[in-house]
């Protein structure tokens, strides 16, 4: 019997609890609030990373073909509401070599992004001001957004057609057995193995016990704590039993905004020299976009509150910068939410924990969980199943790189 338990919120941009949450856990079953109904929605293949371009190009296959992936007898087809207008990422004279070199990767995975001049990006995109920009890159296929909303919904109506079971609970306790072991080099570890989950039931004070074969850890902001729960971490600093997972929730704003003059139509989501990115919001001269913040700006996670301050002092003045019409944009709402972040090397935790042999991870994408989850969700099962990746090799976002400090640094992080 194989139970998953705390799915992640598939979340490219804003994994967020329900209110009255403790942060231990995650509300399966209510998603006004999950980082997908929050998401920015969008795919793209302009990462750094081999691993990251060829999980974004499954996932464009897998939109595409969603009606194939996900019918249901007697359902209606699902309407993604797919808007191909591509990402177009700039940078500034320092960066414009790394930009180069990210593009060629790009392209030897199979995706389709030219680089453009500044003479270029103005012809094309005359509502832009390319001061400070030495080069651009432009997806032309397979990039934009889409509702992350419709993608929810259509795998829990598919998932549920087969028989699965959707429950709302908090995870308090995990009860395992250990066994001591040696490694080849004479050092002994304890394995651990999970039998039991202890879940306490929504609007209850009794837990329910659940019986496993298998634990997905896929808690996105909360599970370093759902982790820990499990032992991990636990031993002394410096030792694998000691390696904790680096995963906590970092707050994120995005705003909306008005602006009858803004760029048309066809505007791609552009991500500025500054961090600053935005997008089209519908067809009405609406806007929604924002910045990831410094290290020495970043908000206290306790809250969701949003800081208004932060847009006006530190994303409108690069959006008037870049595109001038944005000089008289009127903010109309706002919200926040928290990504996965991994404070290692912000990519994605992905398969069999070394010491808690039956915990999965399936987190810490620190912002592009939602392009990249049908490509996780396939590399999970993968594992599960048959021990190993096999269609994309994700052996460097196991968990024993935070032991052996292994970084793999994806610089495309928006």
């Amino acid at each position: 019997m194989i139970r998953r338990v705390l799915p992640h919120g598939m979340g490219r941009g804003l994994l967020t609890r329900r209110p009255g949450t403790r942060r231990g856990g995650f509300s399966l079953g209510k998603y006004s609030q999950a980082s997908t109904g929050l998401s920015v929605g969008g795919i793209c293949q302009q990462f750094s990373l081999p691993e990251n371009i060829q999980l974004s190009l499954f996932s464009a296959s897998f939109l595409r073909n969603i009606n194939e992936y996900l019918a249901v007898v007697d359902a209606p087809p699902l309407d993604l509401r797919f808007n191909p207008s591509g990402y177009l990422l700039l940078a500034s004279e320092k960066d414009a070599a790394a930009m180069e070199s990210n593009v060629k990767v790009q392209r030897q995975e199979g995706a389709k992004v030219s680089l453009m001049s500044p003479d270029q990006l103005r012809n094309k995109f005359p509502w832009i001001n390319t001061e400070g920009v030495a080069l651009a890159s432009y997806g032309m296929e397979d990039e934009g957004w889409f509702d992350p909303w419709c993608l929810l919904q259509g795998l829990r109506r598919k998932v549920q057609s087969l028989g699965v079971l959707f429950c709302q609970g908090e995870v308090t306790r995990f009860v395992s057995s250990s066994q001591r072991m040696l490694t080849t080099d004479d050092k002994a570890v304890v394995l651990k193995r999970i039998h039991e989950v202890h879940v306490k039931m929504d609007r209850s004070l009794e837990y329910q016990p659940v019986e496993c074969a298998i634990v997905i850890n896929a808690a996105g902001a909360w599970s370093a704590q759902i982790a820990a729960l499990a032992g991990v971490g636990e031993g002394p600093p410096g030792t694998l039993q000691g390696t904790k997972l680096p995963v906590e929730p970092r707050k994120r704003y995005v705003y909306v905004w008005h602006c009858p003059q803004g760029p048309g139509l066809e505007t791609p989501l552009v991500a500025d020299t500054s961090g600053a990115y935005f997008r089209r919001e519908g067809l009405g001269s609406n806007y929604l976009g924002g910045r990831s913040p410094t290290e020495q700006e970043e908000p206290d996670p306790a809250n969701l509150e949003v800081d208004h301050d932060f847009f006006q002092d530190k994303v409108w003045p690069h959006l008037a910068l870049r595109v001038p019409a944005f000089e008289t944009l009127k903010v109309q709402s706002a919200w926040a939410g928290y990504y996965d972040y991994n404070t290692f090397d912000q990519n994605g935790v992905v398969g069999p924990h070394p010491l808690v042999v039956n915990m999965y991870f399936a987190t810490g994408f620190s912002g592009h969980g939602l392009q990249q989850a049908p490509g996780i969700g396939r590399a999970v099962a993968e594992m599960v199943l048959k021990g190993r990746f096999q269609t994309i090799d994700l052996s460097p976002f196991l968990f024993t790189r935070f032991y052996l400090g292994e970084k793999i640094q994806e610089n495309n992080i928006i």
